[in-house]
Order: C-alpha cells, then sequence, then structure tokens
C-alpha cells in the first residue's frame, strides 16, 4: 500500500511539473503563453532574452484578482471613512463624503472619477504609511465581499497566481503596473502574489516626512493608469518590459508601450466572459471597460485570455 501512495504521489508531482499552468484549459492561449516563455528562455533561439531583461508587468484590478461590483480599494475606502466621520463628522464636506460615509455606493460612483478621488484622498490622509497598511491589512482579514462572501485576498485569481510562479521561475521578474493606489497594494502584494513592494508601481498621492515617518495627505494624485503605465514603468524600472497583462482599455497603453520594443514581446488582455464563476462585463460599465483592447488585438498580435473557456478555475 505505502508503494502505491508514494508512486501516486510521485506521479502527481511529476504531472505538476511537467505543467506550469495547471489550472488553465488546454487552449491556444495557455500554448502561446508557453511557446513565447520557451522561445525567450532558450539559448539556441533566435528570440532569446537575458534574465536581466525579462521584465513583465500586470495590472491588478480585474487581472490579478477581481474588481466588480466596486473596485476593493473603494471598499475599504468606503469602510475607513466611515470609521473616521463617526468621530470627526466635520470631514464630511461634500455630497460625495456623505453619500461615501452613509454606504450610498451608488451615488459615489455617480459622482464620477472625480468624487472616487475625493473618497480615497478624505479616506486615507492623515495616517502614516505603517499604520495605513496595518488598517488594510486588518481589514482584509475581516471583511468580505459583497456578493461571493469571500475575503478579497480570496479572490485573487489562480491562473496567473500560476502564471507569476511559472514567469519567476523562468527568471522572469514579475511587477504589478496598476492604477491602484500604491501602498494600498504593498500592503498585500508579497502575501497575495509574492512580489515584494519595491516592485509595485500605482497611483500615489502628496505625502510628508515627519519624525521618522511618511504621512499620507489629501491632495491631487498621480493616477497610474493608461498613458500614466507608461511613464510609470519607465521611471520605476527603467526598462520597456516584454511580457504585459492586463484586462481593460485602461491597460492599453502598458500592452502598447511593451510590445513596441524592438525585441520579442508578449501582450495579453483578460476578457471577463465567466458570469457564473465570477463577473461578465467587457464594453460597458463603470469598471473594466475593455473596448480599444477588443477591437485591436487582433491586428496588433495580443492574447485574449476567455476566462469561461480558458481557465479550468477561478479561484485559489
Amino acid at each position: 500500500m505505502k508503494y502505491f501512495i508514494a508512486a501516486g504521489l510521485s506521479m502527481f508531482a511529476s504531472a505538476i511539473l511537467a505543467d506550469p499552468l495547471p489550472s488553465w484549459s488546454e487552449t491556444d492561449t495557455k500554448q502561446a503563453i508557453i511557446n513565447f516563455v520557451e522561445r525567450v528562455t532558450d539559448p539556441t533561439s533566435p528570440d532569446y532574452v537575458t534574465a536581466e531583461d525579462r521584465v513583465a508587468v500586470f495590472d491588478n484590478d480585474g487581472t490579478l484578482w477581481s474588481e466588480q461590483p466596486v473596485y476593493f480599494q473603494l471598499a475599504y475606502a468606503l469602510y475607513s471613512l466611515e470609521k473616521k466621520a463617526a468621530s470627526d463628522p466635520s470631514i464630511l464636506t461634500s455630497d460625495t463624503l456623505r453619500a461615501a460615509a452613509s454606504g450610498d455606493v451608488e451615488t459615489v460612483i455617480e459622482s464620477g472619477s472625480e468624487g472616487l478621488l475625493e473618497v480615497i484622498a478624505v479616506s486615507h490622509s492623515g495616517m502614516t504609511v505603517n499604520n495605513f497598511q496595518d488598517d488594510v491589512v486588518n481589514w482584509l482579514e475581516n471583511a468580505r465581499h459583497s456578493t461571493t462572501g469571500k475575503r478579497y485576498t480570496d479572490m485573487v485569481y489562480q491562473p496567473m497566481q500560476e502564471l507569476l510562479r511559472y514567469l519567476r521561475d523562468e527568471d522572469f521578474q514579475t511587477y504589478i503596473v496598476s492604477g491602484g493606489g500604491v501602498d494600498f497594494m504593498r500592503a498585500f502584494s508579497k502575501e497575495a502574489y509574492n512580489i515584494p513592494n519595491q516592485q509595485v508601481i500605482g497611483s500615489t498621492g502628496p505625502a510628508e516626512y515627519s519624525d521618522g515617518e511618511i504621512i499620507k495627505l489629501a491632495g491631487d494624485v498621480f493616477i497610474n493608469d493608461k498613458e500614466g503605465k507608461p511613464l510609470g514603468i519607465s521611471s520605476r524600472i527603467g526598462k520597456r518590459p516584454i511580457f504585459a497583462s492586463g484586462n481593460s482599455d485602461g491597460d492599453f497603453a502598458m500592452l502598447e508601450y511593451t510590445t513596441a520594443g524592438p525585441g520579442p514581446s508578449f501582450g495579453m488582455l483578460l476578457h471577463h466572459t465567466d458570469g457564473e464563476r465570477e463577473f461578465a462585463y467587457d464594453r460597458e460599465g463603470h469598471i473594466g471597460v475593455l473596448n480599444k483592447g477588443l477591437d485591436e488585438s487582433g491586428e496588433r498580435g495580443w492574447v485574449i485570455i476567455d476566462m469561461a473557456s480558458d481557465w479550468k478555475q477561478v479561484w485559489p
């Protein structure tokens, strides 16, 4: 009996080692990823890329974890604002802030990007970065998603976890390049994705240094989205990636920048087609709109992940 158990475990381990992406269906999408990685890591290939230049960038919201019905950072901001307003109602200086503190998400969304930024600025400001991140970690431990009932960190995508691991095993450097707040993402990026803080690029607001601490302030924010993503990559990484993955038109410029280089490159967009296991959306809505990417992916040679058919499972 022990022999058969050991043999079975050995076969299982061999199968895992043989397939770097076990949660991906056997489709052209999976094969395209593997073919690209093999080409750029084979020293005998004309497309070989040295390890120091194997840079891969990933959007976060809607690419590495879910983003519906609202960005998870907004859910945290609403929680944080309500908590702050309970002790100091004077911070609620606008209709949007008052709606946010009362949990009126629809009104906040209708206020547009300006209203969303106001909620995030007021809810996040006044804390040191360390205290802010501790608060985010505590919230992630205790909060539950309104639809699935899962912890937000349990709504990371298993196939993307495998892809990140596969790329790192092949000596890629994996970065998050997202419109989310950089301090917010750094609170969980290491635990959720095994991506260290210094490899997280996100939106940043004003801050000041005081008595050994960095304190977050309210004010104008650099939005690391759309054309801001290539700028963030250039300033923080200092070289053009060869692999980029996103899910919306907010990632279009990042994929364009990545695949405009002179050497081999790979662009990929996650199309949310699975309303049963996750959410189905693309061309319309307030989050994750994907129009231009769908229309131009073919002529640009980008791969479209069809969540419903390309993934065997969604959650870990």
